[in-house]
Parts: structure tokens; C-alpha cells; sequence
């Protein structure tokens, strides 16, 4: 049997569908770097951005909808921190203008799901 049949109804949440889509993103985005940034804003970005999908997924698990809605709240939060981390990396050359509004593009999608998902 496959484990995902048995475990991880996270995976069908649009939400983290699209969260995970924005990590892998930044994972990418994150890797031309300055090598001088690989402990500081490199990790910091992944960090946020995995969050969100880690967080999405924990709180799809709570047996109660205020638990739920508290681990998506700390999602967005995560999500709020990949936009000013990307703010960040812009304002530093790290990443061109069209990187920067795909990333935040996606972001935008991501927040968009999860305040749905806390208003459900």
C-alpha cells in the first residue's frame, strides 16, 4: 500500500499544492546567491518558504478547527516573511525585477489560498 494513501490529506489542499510550487521556486531562485549569503538570506528564505508548506500541512492534521486556523495563520506568516525576504534580495541585485514578480506572483497565489482557507 502506498503511504500517501494513508497519510497526508495535506496533499490535496490547493494551498500547499501551491505552497510547495513557491518553495521549490525559491530553492531555485536561492541557488545563484552569493555564496557570502548561503547561511543568511539563502536560509532564511528556504526556511519561510518551507514553512509555509509545513504549516499548511500540520494544521491540516489538528482535530479542531481553532488549531487548524492557528497553524494556517503561522503559514501566512511564513508567507508574509518569504515577501520581505524577497523584498531583500531585490533591493540587493540578488534577484532581476522579472524574478522577483514571478516569485511574487506565486506568492500572492499562495496567500490568497491560505486567508481562504482561514475565512472557510
Amino acid at each position: 500500500m502506498d503511504r500517501r494513501s494513508t497519510t497526508g490529506g495535506f496533499r490535496k489542499l490547493i494551498a500547499w499544492q501551491e505552497a510547495k510550487t513557491l518553495a521549490l521556486s525559491i530553492y531555485k531562485l536561492t541557488e545563484k546567491f552569493p555564496t557570502k549569503e548561503q547561511f543568511h538570506l539563502v536560509s532564511q528564505l528556504r526556511r519561510a518558504a518551507s514553512s509555509v508548506m509545513a504549516n499548511l500541512a500540520e494544521g491540516s492534521a489538528m482535530p479542531t478547527k481553532a488549531h487548524r486556523l492557528s497553524y494556517y495563520a503561522r503559514a501566512r506568516g511564513s508567507a508574509v516573511e518569504v515577501d520581505n525576504h524577497l523584498e531583500l534580495s531585490l533591493g540587493l541585485h540578488y534577484i532581476t525585477q522579472e524574478e522577483f514578480d514571478q516569485a511574487e506572483g506565486q506568492l500572492a497565489k499562495v496567500t490568497f489560498l491560505i486567508t481562504r482557507l482561514l475565512q472557510s
